[in-house]
């Protein structure tokens, strides 16, 4: 049984040494590359000889799924490293760098860049006899207990011994009885030898437009902006030859075919992601949601609901990609779910649900285990008359305080239980006593410091103007305590090209002062007091000096800037005022002057696709990682607001952010007139986010297994403390645990996350977040409980850190093996028995495939020459922080159809699938991703709605330069615009509106995101990608 995932090969008739399985870096049986952290270094499979081909499949395989049943259950998706499923099997998964023996021309070098996709000699009666056994497949969904249908292979329902569950409610797909369909040819470029789609199957034109140009989209997840230049490319049929589609591990690419038009596939009759949603909307929307029991799957992201803590943390803190975990280690092999927490522990909660509720024990502070120093818990059991409790964690018995004693009631429990948050709630706070203080000392409140590039172009393109302006009013809504009249962060100032200048604006002086360092090889902070100041105390010499600031700088033609030492005087200037805090950097350029952390343009197309790839998401100096190890040790963090107008290295450039919990903002190409309401948006909201400082984690959990993995804006200085200089409310660290031993099924999977860190009023406090999880030893129960969502989090961050050490083919092929290899472990044990030819998926995970899919589109997986490497840099860096809805709307966008507004109801209208298919030359669309917005028109869209949103008379008047929508007094525009906000408001990024025409060339940035359909750079469809893993599910399974 051949293991391996999709790799570039020449067209059919050759094969190639090494292409057959993983050849020599993935896995001979002594090899030491391990990509997984289970099993034992020895045990890993061999792979096939060099030179065999991969195993042909003779029955049907590619079958998509159908439409999910009424009642769709929670869905969420599972992972599997490569390999068959033996229980001592070595599992791949993103690790660090593989050793130096095993690098190399380990992995079969990407270079067929001419060979056709879709060679042309398919044949077309193959493709017509495919297209129509897809067409009339007959999908089954059934759910526990029902009986086999008619077309599947006549059996019982699988039967688990011992499970507290019936089969987990399943997607199948069944060919006729009966049917053949042409065995596949050797996979090409890991295609699915296809043929059976022609074009007008995938992206079928809108009725009666001009065909479809495959060239106007791009990359799914690739921001507009007018930095991106648009492929000035022929408009015509996409080329066979030099879109290879995706290099290696990759379905898709264009289609060439010969003979018959062929029956087209409906794309009804695959699952979708829109009706999951709304199936969960209708079932749980609106309601309240306890969390009184362990182990108890939570509504959709998608879903608005009211939580209640009633012992376990609320979802908004924490999702898991399964909530009942595997009871040993073999199991969790054969599954290959990845077992995970994306935990978000300041995430906002609305006005409707209580607030985290602060316990304070005095001197004493918070009541911990003795042993494991776990924190006081709904999860610890009092004994004998309650004088003592034992640990959930690790079990040791622990004697209670005099001052903490209470007696036990008839069940055994604290008559003063809800009484107690610590002992009723999953999620509170504990005020810090001075043990928890940097040198026993309690902490000063933090600071911000502004920092202006004040070069020739900033000054130039009104941006400093802007800045400086915006301060004068900002200042004022300084996060603040509650109970607080005004905020306690003290602020200062700077201004840097190629030297700093340092303002004292102490409130005693009628005039800023300006003291400027011009050694930036060895910065030092020139004045210590008057430079960190009050703002209420000081506005008048503050609002004068921002008054001053752009006047100062109106003559200078100095276009150098420096920028490490900008942070360097940044931080010292905290560490010198003993304080945390937040710099907030407004930069343009690539550092090119003569300083440390100095930066070439090293953006080398001839790297794309090499083993080298790698090093463009690398920083080009290592004195950013040492300068961002300093900022974590002093609570410092960056916050970098970018306007670059070409290259400025973002993976350099924004390491210091990323590893000090800082948020990257950019606007390419800024125009003052379409880009300062954006811009000036974000900045407020960063500004008056609620963030937590100088910050530490811990996760802690109950005996037989740990955390192992952690992914995020983190800096790691050890295996087990998660540093951050400042987490705010839409950063979230995603936890990956592995077993180290047996789980009891009775006491469950517990996990207790414990921030420390200093509040925005300089005090030290404990944020806490509790979750059990149920353990089981039926492979049914695991996946009856995963969350798509938090997978596709994790499947995200996971693929992302590995680029770093990997080259980019062999982390696509192992997102395609872990998504085929959890599906057939389903399949082979959790299924009725039926008909290989049957693509079955479990309720829960069932449109896994269509998020996988958009993340090996994602530009960040995809090396093209047209695609900006800073922009593939940015959003790396993004995804590495999001949370769960953020990621999910980042891969499955949302496309609204807004010509059909309810304008009585407060209702926005349900979502459709994000698909060329969906739109109508009628109609008007909007399209969110998180950090994109569209407003999409057709051709015929009719002159009373134009009219009603633009005040202009016809679809040719519109301005698509516009970012804003005039301000109309009808219903119909008040709506839409109501919407707008509504979208923007549960986003941490302002989205730019980009007011997109049909059939006009900015199109493609929009098409880009309809991530159902084909990518212009040769990333699978939906349909394609679905028969893919079909064809890998049944290769493992055969």
């Amino acid at each position: 049984m051949s293991q391996q995932g999709y790799v570039a090969t020449p067209p059919y008739s050759q094969s190639q040494p090494g292409i057959g399985g993983f050849s020599a870096g993935f896995g001979p049986p002594n090899s030491s590359l391990h990509y997984g952290h289970y099993g034992d270094p020895n045990s890993s499979y061999s792979a096939p000889q060099p030179g065999m081909s991969k195993s042909t499949v003779p029955l049907g395989s590619s079958a998509p799924v159908g439409p999910p049943p009424p009642g769709t259950h929670q869905f969420s998706q599972t992972n599997f490293q490569n390999g068959p499923s033996t229980p001592g099997q070595q599992t791949h998964r993103f690790q660090g760098p593989p050793p130096p023996s095993n690098t190399g021309a380990s992995y079969p070098p990407y270079s067929h860049q001419s060979q056709p996709a879709y060679p042309n000699t398919a044949s077309a009666s193959s493709a017509t006899q495919l297209a129509n056994q897809l067409n009339s497949m007959q999908i089954n969904s059934y759910g526990p207990g029902t009986a086999s249908s008619s077309c599947m292979s006549s059996g019982h329902p699988a039967s688990f011994q011992g499970s507290q569950l019936p089969p987990p409610t399943q997607q199948q797909i069944a060919l006729p009885p009966g049917s053949r369909v042409p065995p596949p040819a050797n996979n090409v470029n890991g295609l699915c030898a296809q043929p059976s789609l022609p074009p007008n199957a995938r992206q079928d034109g809108i009725p009666g437009s001009v065909p479809p140009n495959p060239n106007l989209q791009q990359l799914s997840g690739q921001p507009p902006g007018p930095g991106y230049h648009p492929q000035q490319a022929s408009y015509g049929p996409q080329m066979a030859g030099s879109q290879l589609s995706y290099p290696g591990a990759f379905p898709g690419g264009p289609a060439q075919l010969v003979g018959p038009q062929q029956k087209k596939l409906d794309p009804d009759s695959i699952p979708s992601p829109i009706q999951v949603i709304e199936n969960d909307k209708a079932a749980r929307g609106g309601q309240i949601y306890a969390t009184n029991t362990r182990g108890q799957v939570p509504p959709l992201v998608t879903t608005d609901c009211i939580i209640q803590d009633q012992g376990h943390a609320s979802p908004r803190y924490i999702r898991c990609t399964t909530y009942c975990f595997p009871s040993s280690s073999d199991m969790a092999k054969q599954a290959r779910i990845p077992l995970a927490a994306v935990i978000q522990p300041f995430a906002l909660v609305p006005p409707n649900e209580a607030p985290l509720y602060v316990v304070n024990h005095g001197e004493t502070g918070p009541i911990r285990c003795n042993r494991c120093k776990a924190y006081m818990c709904p999860f610890m059991q009092f004994i004998e008359g309650g004088r003592r409790y034992q640990c959930g964690f690790c079990n040791c018995i622990n004697d209670v305080p005099p001052f903490f004693f209470q007696h036990l009631d008839h069940i055994g429990r604290r008559v003063d239980h809800y009484e107690r948050p610590e002992l009723s709630l999953g999620s509170y706070e504990y005020v810090a006593t001075l043990d928890y203080c940097r040198n026993n000392k309690p902490p000063k409140p933090p600071a911000y410091i502004f920092m202006i590039d004040v070069s020739y172009r900033n000054i130039n393109s009104g941006l400093v103007k802007l800045i400086c302006d915006e301060l004068k009013t900002l200042l004022d809504k300084l996060p603040r305590e509650e109970q607080e009249e005004s905020s306690a962060i003290r602020v200062g100032f700077v201004t840097y090209n190629k030297v700093l200048h340092f303002f004292n604006v102490k409130s005693s002086l009628a005039q800023p002062q300006m003291m400027v360092v011009s050694d930036v090889g060895e910065v030092f902070v020139p004045l210590l007091d008057g430079f960190l100041v009050n703002f209420q105390e000081s506005r008048s010499v503050v609002i004068n000096l921002l008054d001053q600031i752009p006047e100062m700088f109106a003559d200078t033609n100095e276009s150098e800037t420096i920028f490490a030492p900008v942070i360097q005087a940044g931080m010292e200037a905290l560490k010198a005022a003993e304080c945390a805090g937040k710099l907030f950097i407004f930069h343009s350029s690539l550092p090119t002057a003569e300083a440390p952390g100095k930066l070439r343009n090293r953006d080398d197309k001839k790297l794309l696709n090499t083993d080298k790839e790698k090093t463009l998401f690398q920083p080009q100096v290592n004195s950013y990682e040492a300068l961002a190890r300093d900022c974590v040790a002093n609570g410092c963090c960056v916050n970098l607001f970018l306007f670059p107008n070409q290259y400025v290295d973002v993976a350099s450039m924004g390491l210091v952010t990323m590893y000090t919990g800082g948020t990257l903002y950019k606007y390419n190409n800024f125009q003052l007139s379409s880009d300062s309401l954006q811009f000036l948006a974000d900045l407020r909201k960063d500004i008056e986010k609620k963030t937590g400082f100088d910050a530490i984690m811990r996760i802690r959990t109950s005996t037989g297994f740990r955390a192992t993995d952690f992914f995020g804006a983190i800096y790691m200085n050890n295996t087990t403390d998660v540093e951050m200089a400042a987490v705010d409310c839409d950063k979230a660290v995603t936890v990956e645990f592995k077993h180290d031993d047996k789980l009891n099924e009775d006491s469950g999977a517990l996990i207790q996350c414990a921030v420390l860190y200093t509040s925005i009023s300089g005090q030290r406090r404990l944020r806490i977040h509790n979750i059990g999880l149920n353990c089981s030893s039926q492979l049914a129960d695991i996946y009856k409980t995963c969350e798509t969502d938090a997978l596709i989090n994790f499947f995200a961050k996971s693929a992302f850190k590995a680029i770093l050490s990997q080259p980019l083919k062999t982390v696509r092929e192992i997102l395609v093996n872990q998504t085929a290899h959890m599906l057939a472990c389903y399949r082979k044990n959790c299924a009725n028995p039926s008909a290989v030819s049957q693509l079955i998926l479990p309720d829960a995970m069932k449109v896994l495939p269509v998020y996988m899919n958009s993340l090996l589109k994602s530009c960040v997986l995809v090396g093209r020459p047209e695609i900006p490497t800073d922009e593939r840099a940015y959003h790396r860096q993004l995804v590495m922080s999001m949370g769960v809805a953020d990621t999910q709307l980042f891969f499955y966008p949302l496309l609204l159809p807004i010509h059909s507004l309810d304008l009585k109801s407060d209702t926005i209208p349900a979502a459709v699938r994000c698909s060329e298919e969906r739109l109508s030359e009628g109609g008007v669309f909007i399209l969110a991703n998180g950090l994109s917005l569209f407003l999409w028109l057709g051709v015929s869209v009719p002159p009373e709605l134009i009219q009603g949103l633009f005040n202009v008379p016809s679809f040719a008047h519109i301005n698509t330069e516009a970012t804003l929508l005039p301000d109309l007094d009808n219903p119909f525009s008040q709506k839409l615009k109501s919407v707008l906000e509504h979208i923007q408001n549960q986003r941490p990024y302002t989205m730019k509106l980009i007011i997109v025409k049909q059939r006009e060339q900015p199109e493609m940035l929009f098409r880009q995101l309809l991530i159902e359909d084909k990518s212009i750079y040769g990333g699978a469809s939906y349909v394609d990608f679905l028969c893919c893993v079909h064809r890998e599910i049944c290769q493992l399974l055969s």
